[in-house]
């Protein structure tokens, strides 16, 4: 008995002991990657892709699983694909749609002069020259099809373009669908080119008649984003829209058409639509969208013809963010679910009793073993008398009677909601870990809090916004458990921007700050940039404008090159040298700055890396440099 008993101490002491570790950046790296594949043809399992990082061999290796759709036991498998519906296949079985990327303009040296066969030189008589991390070297994704017997050829439906189709450089097969009839192809596609492409949002869905050879554009009416183009069960096509070209954060809505009709099912509802699918009788559409700090699931009903405007309903609520859609049976709906605490895993959601069950458990054994940070909700009185959402995440074990160095968290964008995700690099649960309180606001410019909060922030990047995020630091560094004196500020893309801006105005709040590929110099960054559209709508148009309030305030008062004179704390800048959405040119242009104003700097530079740190090893680096710096500096 008194063996059992020491052995029982023994035991619960080594679980305490587990119970208690934190969150690591190696651990954090060593974490599985779940991407739903979706739902078997037979209705029974759900198939998904798991990725797993390797530091070691500085890659990520993938296994996919089948999980029953009821519950149980998930289930590593080899053919995957003949379990699922394939959706490139026409509907009759006759035909196979795909996408290949096709040389159609001359760009290199070579292109133009045969014989000079070593030349590296690229030419360009418009903008669209590079995008995100790849030059354009003129050539373009096509979409093809080919009849599905051995000796077909495919045959490319946008023969001699020089567009694309998926969209680059994120688009995918989601771009293109058949037709519930066979007969055509319908794919998203922004048909300019050069200058033109880089000015415009202006894509549309173009439907290709295969027994004619004709293409149509089926949205030509709307001049901005029309994208995810489906038909529902009874044969409408139904796709997102946004309006006003140039704006990639317009209000996304829901469009079907039917009987000759355009409708918008969400256009009276204060919010913007992230993805959506159909149920399966044709009746209602589900979609997902941000919703005060998170992301949840909604639907509506499809009206026909009659006048009576659908109202949105609100179908899941909760502090996580229903992270991706993966489909229908009987009365579940599979979704991913995340939160700060956890990655993305499966779950289905009973539509009739609202219960929630986890199907996969990719990370739950490594959480099981950890002291988790604890998440609060916080609403802060802004300076215009608004009610701002703060997230305060909190350290494991959290002690209020103790004193916590503090991190203002700027979220990138700037149109980008701040909800439940779960980020591999950004992660607030591994900041927390490290006995950081992080204060992550909800300030102007992001979705989930009504259409006017969202675009509050175009052509104001230095105004309100700046206000609101030091409303946030300042209302919670009040409390007791606020180290005031070690408060810091870090951010990347608009919040690395918002690290710059704030180094200059902050008036001796923050003790070290830290900007991940930021925009420093609001002029050379309209002018090096390759989606010009953004800057030409949020910074108001062009530096040369003279006449251009807005602009103008955007090229001087809300430049933060502007207030490097009033810089006076330490600043940490990381760059990915082919990130061609923010060049590096602009963290150039700030970590001179700082050294030739001696401020203690460092800059952090990732020659292979884009917007994004991608590389496992290169990963590890930026975490590690990321914490060495707050230990130096706060």
């Amino acid at each position: 008995m008194k063996k059992l008993l020491i052995l029982t101490l023994i035991t619960m002491s080594v679980n305490a002991v587990v119970a208690q570790n934190v969150m690591s950046p190696e651990l954090l790296w060593k974490l599985g990657r779940i991407s739903p594949l979706g739902i078997s043809k037979d209705e029974k399992n759900i198939i998904y892709k798991v990725s797993t990082p390797s530091v070691e061999e500085n890659k990520s290796n993938s296994k996919y699983y089948s999980v029953p759709v009821n519950g149980g036991n998930a289930v590593e498998i080899s053919d995957y694909k003949s379990l699922l519906a394939d959706k490139n296949v026409s509907p009759d079985g006759k035909f196979t749609v795909y996408n290949e990327e096709v040389k159609i303009d001359k760009v290199h040296g070579k292109d133009f002069y045969p014989n000079l066969d070593k030349s590296n030189a690229q030419i360009y008589n418009g903008l669209d020259y590079r995008h995100w991390d790849t030059w354009n070297e003129g050539k373009f994704n096509h979409v093809f099809y080919k009849s599905n017997d051995e000796k077909s050829v495919g045959i490319d439906i946008m023969k001699g373009e020089n567009f694309d189709s998926p969209q680059k450089p994120f688009g995918g097969d989601e771009d293109y669908i058949w037709s519930p009839d066979s007969k055509s192809i319908l794919y998203v596609c922004k048909k300019k080119a050069g200058t033109a492409y880089a000015i415009s949002t202006n894509t549309d869905i173009y439907e290709y008649h295969i027994e004619t050879g004709i293409t149509e554009n089926r949205t030509e009416g709307n001049l901005g984003y029309d994208t995810a183009p489906t038909f529902s069960p009874t044969g409408n096509l139904t796709w997102l829209q946004m309006k006003r070209d140039g704006y990639e954060a317009d209000k996304n809505d829901i469009l079907v058409s039917f009987k000759g009709t355009t409708i918008n099912l969400t256009a009276n509802w204060d919010g913007s639509v992230e993805s959506f699918i159909w149920s399966k009788d044709g009746k209602k559409v589900y979609f997902q969208a941000p919703v005060d700090g998170t992301i949840q699931l909604f639907v509506v009903d499809f009206p026909g013809l009659t006048k009576k405007m659908p109202q949105v309903v609100q179908v899941t609520n909760g502090d996580f963010d229903v992270s991706g859609l993966v489909g229908i049976v009987g009365d579940k709906f599979f979704v991913t679910r995340s939160d700060m605490n956890h990655a993305a895993e499966l779950y289905s959601y009973d539509l009739k009793k609202k219960v929630w069950n986890q199907l996969s458990n990719v990370n739950t054994a490594t959480y099981s073993t950890l002291a988790l940070s604890k998440t609060e909700r916080r609403y802060v009185t802004t300076t215009d008398g608004k009610k701002m959402l703060v997230w305060v995440i909190l350290p494991p074990n959290f002690d209020a009677s103790k004193k916590y160095p503090t991190l203002l968290y700027c979220q990138g964008g700037p149109q980008s909601p701040l909800t439940q995700f779960y980020s591999f690099r950004w992660n607030f649960q591994l900041m927390a870990a490290n006995g950081y309180i992080v204060v992550a606001p909800n300030r102007r410019g992001m979705q989930g809090h009504g259409v006017e909060w969202n675009e509050q922030i175009s052509k104001d990047w230095g105004g309100q916004v700046m206000k609101d995020y030091l409303s946030a630091i300042d209302d919670v560094a009040k409390e007791s458990y606020v180290d005031k004196a070690r408060l810091g500020c870090v951010g990347a893309s608009y919040g690395g921007y918002s690290a710059f801006y704030l180094a200059g105005i902050h008036n001796n709040r923050f003790k070290t700050f830290i900007a991940h590929d930021g925009v420093f110099n609001t002029q050379s960054m309209f002018g090096t940039t390759e989606e010009v559209f953004f800057n030409n709508w949020d910074f108001g148009g062009a530096y040369w404008e003279k006449d251009n309030k807005a602009a103008q305030k955007t090229y001087t008062e809300f430049n933060p090159a502007s207030h490097v004179d009033k810089w006076n704390a330490p600043i940490l800048i990381i760059q990915g040298g082919i990130d061609f959405r923010v060049p590096i040119g602009q963290s150039q242009e700030a970590f001179q700055a700082a050294q030739l104003r001696g401020i203690k700097s460092r800059f952090l530079y990732f020659p292979e890396e884009n917007h994004w740190v991608l590389k496992p090893q290169n990963a590890q680096v930026w975490q590690k440099e990321f914490y060495n710096w707050l230990k130096e500096t706060l």
